[in-house]
């Protein structure tokens, strides 16, 4: 970006996870470029999980409102030009709606990246390079002569969500959150190997929490792990009950969580919660919680092997690894084995 470009638009619309990702892109743009005008181009759900992220301005697509949600686009965006264009999603729908943009520089993804029509839309590519989700959507800071720095986040929650946060559990209680749903089904272990794991933090003295929406799946896999858990009467079941700004601020309050590869991970790794990431369908170098991966299982390259046939290095960046059975490549010793690891490493 030359130092005179003042206007900035953001392509991310999804998911959870990857727009807390892009948060500190967001945070190094207003670091070094403070006068600049940020505008995020982002998913509804996505939205509100980031509302209040200050001197942004998000204008919401909503894929689920179909073509009149593109033509809401078209209109929000009708009459505006940006000097730069960062499209960060490398999805066909993404790519098309960039289309919708108009900017002067339009920077996408390295070659190797790129996919679904990807080149068409834009006219700059970052540099290669960047395993992390974090690290690589820095090159596109570095493009606009941007530096990482220091990596933040600074999630907005508001007083309400702190307060609800607060009254759930004693301040002085270690516990164990456990979001056990992915919205991808095959990335979720089974709910007995939760169970078993909530157990030994029981039995520490630790105080159990489920959370996670309001959907079926949610519900049902809550359900099977109180089934299976012995000291089911002390659980706290919040499944349901909780908002996005809700969870961040429990993370914020939790020692620990425990979740497959989703967006809770992120949003909790952000809040500076530890996190037990299951990886098996993902890499967690990939995609781990950015701030510390040493309690996560990384089982991605076995998985690789044992479905795909070949290692994971070979593997194209963000390949998903989703079959059934993939996660029963995560033990419940192993996962016992981080937990203590990481309780000792807490002092609780």
């Amino acid at each position: 970006m030359s130092v005179e470009a003042s206007s900035i638009c953001l392509l991310r619309l999804s998911a959870l996870g990857d727009a807390t990702h892009v948060v500190p892109l967001v945070r190094s743009i207003q670091r070094e470029r403070p006068a600049a005008r940020i505008t995020w181009i982002i998913g509804k759900a996505e939205a509100a999980m980031l509302a209040g992220l200050e001197d942004v301005e998000f204008i919401v697509f909503d894929k689920k409102t179909g073509w009149a949600g593109v033509r809401a686009l078209r209109r929000a965006l009708a009459g505006r030009r940006f000097d730069v264009l960062l499209q960060m999603q490398l999805a066909l729908r993404a790519n098309l709606l960039s289309s919708l943009v108009r900017a002067e520089r339009r920077i996408g993804y390295d070659r190797a990246r790129s996919k679904e029509g990807h080149g068409l839309v834009i006219n700059a590519r970052i540099a290669p390079g960047g395993h992390h989700v974090i690290d690589a959507l820095a090159r596109f800071g570095e493009a606009l002569g941007v530096p990482q720095g220091r990596v933040e986040w600074r999630l907005p929650v508001p007083a309400e969500a702190q307060a609800w946060a607060a009254a759930q559990w004693p301040a002085d209680e270690p516990v164990l959150l456990i979001s056990p749903c992915s919205s991808h089904r095959l990335r979720n272990w089974a709910p007995e190997r939760y169970a078993a794991v909530a157990a030994v933090a029981q039995r520490r003295g630790w105080r159990v929490v489920l959370c996670g929406g309001p959907s079926r799946l949610e519900r049902d896999t809550a359900d099977a792990i109180l089934a299976a858990l012995p000291g089911r009467d002390a659980v706290l079941d919040l499944v349901g009950r909780d908002t996005f700004k809700r969870f961040l601020a429990m993370a914020a309050r939790a020692d620990l969580l425990l979740s497959p590869d989703s967006g809770p991970v992120h949003m909790a790794n952000a809040m500076g919660t530890r996190v037990i990431a299951l990886h098996a369908c993902t890499d967690r170098e990939r995609s781990g919680p950015y701030s510390d991966r040493r309690w996560s299982p990384n089982r991605y390259d076995e998985a690789a092997r044992r479905f795909l046939g070949r290692p994971a290095a070979e593997l194209p960046w963000g390949k998903h690894i989703e079959f059934p059975g993939v996660m029963d490549l995560i033990g419940v010793d192993e996962v016992v084995e981080r937990f203590e690891a990481c309780a000792a490493d807490l002092g609780r």
